[in-house]
């Protein structure tokens, strides 16, 4: 029978990678075409790759825990002849694979040197940032395969070549090597928790950096009187649930009028292209949700075309998905704004990281009951401040300045006669 490849997939857009979170199947086992055989952990979702084919897994090539460039070969399966070449294989057909001499699956000792010697690129990318010869690590991987966390394991050990087993570490300039690594010289005390940073997190810390690298952020903040909604929406919100069977949050309200505003001024709508500028026809509003240390951000798609009550349904539903691990690709594409409910932490001041390549992302606040001067009186308001981070290579203070001025009109003007729910 012949033996195929099965990669990465792409799970989503700008999705380039995933990391094997866990094997659901072992060198041996059958299976059919479409069966889940791993569970995949993005930025974007937690997802289930399925075989491109129906047959025997022969071996597997990426580890728990490694990380994978979509379109990377995390496996190899003997096919059945009927399932070649068809049409509708979620992945290509990449040819014959060498076979392994291998006949006990489960033999951990077993090492064949062409595994050694086939690394991945983040290995091979870790391994030249850190300036470490591959051929003297012993990779703990299947048949001796060097992994990311036996290069994580050698750069935070910091410690010198021995017997074959950690490669000395040379730095790029000896002189500021403190500075260079600075990771590498620390040292664990009695009762400090090395936590590896992988999967979800490490994705996040890449995009963070990422932004702040390319985009030149610039921020505006604008106070926003509420009392009017804030006493509508406490009013109705009871039998709103009753009816509704789902909450209605002060964020469904705040949603919409970012929506509204987006359509008067799509300029804010946009995402940076290199030598050109990309203005968006479609409302698609990423919203930020947390899951214990993992943070999503699902898709809010035509925000513009959704009365109050459909957009709180969506934020509840969307939600829901990320805290049951449910969110799916579809559920992540497309966004082309942010508004992120730092208020629901108790926040009355914020600074975004803009999600890229959006080119801004706008942060509400804490609503908070503030003494405020009003007919040269002092009268108790609720009052919400929001945080525009903005990307100041597509927006200028201007077009922003209008852009919160309509947000702030649309939110103060909303009370039991204007503000309409369905």
């Amino acid at each position: 029978m012949p033996t195929e490849k099965i990669t990465m997939p792409k799970l989503g857009e700008s999705v380039n990678e995933g990391t094997i979170s866990t094997w659901l199947v072992q060198a041996g086992d059958k299976v059919n075409k479409y069966d889940p055989i791993a569970e995949v952990m993005t930025d974007k979702v937690n997802a289930e790759v399925p075989s491109s084919f129906a047959g025997t897994i022969k071996e597997i090539v990426a580890a728990d825990g490694e990380t994978v460039a979509v379109g990377e070969l995390i496996c190899y399966i003997e096919t059945d002849n009927k399932d070649i070449h068809k049409g509708d294989n979620p992945t290509p057909v990449l040819g014959e694979a060498k076979a392994s001499s291998r006949t006990d699956s489960n033999d951990s000792h077993f090492a064949d040197d062409s595994m050694k010697k086939r690394y991945s690129p983040a290995v091979l990318t870790m391994a030249q940032e850190h300036d470490i010869d591959l051929k003297e690590v012993t990779g703990t991987g299947r048949g001796g395969r060097i992994t990311r966390k036996d290069l994580e394991k050698i750069i935070a050990s910091g410690t010198k070549n021995k017997q074959n087993q950690t490669p000395q570490l040379n730095s790029k300039n000896n002189s500021d090597s403190t500075e260079a690594e600075p990771a590498v010289n620390h040292e664990l005390q009695t009762g400090d928790i090395e936590i590896p940073v992988k999967g979800i997190r490490k994705v996040i810390a890449q995009n963070m950096v990422k932004s702040k690298q390319e985009i030149p952020h610039a921020w505006m903040t604008v106070e926003v009187d509420v009392t009017e909604l804030v006493k509508y929406r406490n009013t109705v919100k009871d039998d709103f649930k009753k009816q509704e069977g789902y909450g209605l949050t002060f964020f469904a309200f705040f949603v919409k009028a970012v929506a509204q505003a987006l359509k008067q001024y799509p300029q804010l709508n946009s995402m940076w292209a290199g030598d050109k500028i990309i203005q968006k026809k479609d409302i698609h509003l990423s919203i930020a949700v947390a899951k214990e240390n993992e943070l999503f951000v699902p898709v809010i798609k035509h925000a513009d075309e959704k009365t109050i009550k459909a957009i709180a349904r969506d934020i509840h539903q969307l939600a829901a998905k990320a805290r049951t691990g449910k969110l799916t690709p579809e559920d992540m594409q497309g966004g082309t704004f942010t508004v992120n409910n730092t208020g629901s932490f108790g926040s009355i001041s914020s600074m975004g990281v803009i999600n890229h390549p959006q080119a801004a992302i706008l942060q509400v606040e804490s609503i908070v009951k503030r003494p405020v001067i009003i007919n040269d009186m002092f009268a108790a308001r609720d009052m919400v401040n929001l945080s525009l981070s903005l990307d100041h290579r597509i927006l200028d203070g201007l077009v922003c300045g209008r852009f919160l001025a309509h947000v702030k009109k649309t939110l103060e003007d909303m009370n039991e006669q204007t503000i309409n729910l369905y």
